[in-house]
């Protein structure tokens, strides 16, 4: 969510979008609904215009592996997004997606590219987000061991590269 406010691209996200993260966290019994609630506000109020709303009447139109995800490539469409950035690249063919233009990446190749992109801009952002840990602080290589169990190797290989900025 940091690099979401460098403003080095534009994150756009639905309701319905906040839902399924919401769901999933739930899931793992770590946080509270009201706790996630905030998080999910507090992103619609600092990330500007990323609620993409009135992509509804494409879902329909749409055709993936799984029909539970048409929501995202039709809200990707409305609000004409570059790519999805997604675990699940495997739900989001490139032939559903060529024809709107639409790549999907996986999340530690989208940061790869923004770090590679602008690192000083990127490493302020990732920086600010560790130093906001503080209950308890997390010093620099479990911040990293954190990215690389999150599936985030490039990331992480890279983030090495610029320790000393972090």
């Amino acid at each position: 969510m940091r690099l979401a406010l460098t403003d080095l691209f534009k994150a756009y996200w639905t309701d319905q979008i906040h839902e399924e993260w919401i769901n999933a966290l739930l899931r793992q019994g770590k946080f509270t609904r009201e706790k996630l609630e905030q998080v999910r506000d507090l992103m619609d109020a600092h990330v500007r215009d990323a609620k993409v709303t009135g992509y509804e009447n494409l879902i329909d139109t749409l055709a993936l592996p799984d029909p539970d995800d048409r929501h995202v490539l039709a809200a990707a469409i409305r609000c004409n997004a570059d790519a999805i950035i997604t675990f699940n690249a495997k739900d989001f063919p490139e032939s559903a997606l060529k024809p709107y233009g639409i790549d999907v990446l996986h999340p530690d190749d989208f940061i790869y590219y923004q770090i590679d992109l602008a690192p000083p801009v990127c490493c302020s952002a990732i920086k600010n987000q560790r130093m906001a840990l503080k209950n308890p602080p997390i010093e620099l290589e479990d911040f990293l061991n954190t990215l690389q169990k999150q599936q985030l190797p490039q990331t992480v290989s890279i983030l090495k590269d610029y320790s000393d900025f972090l």
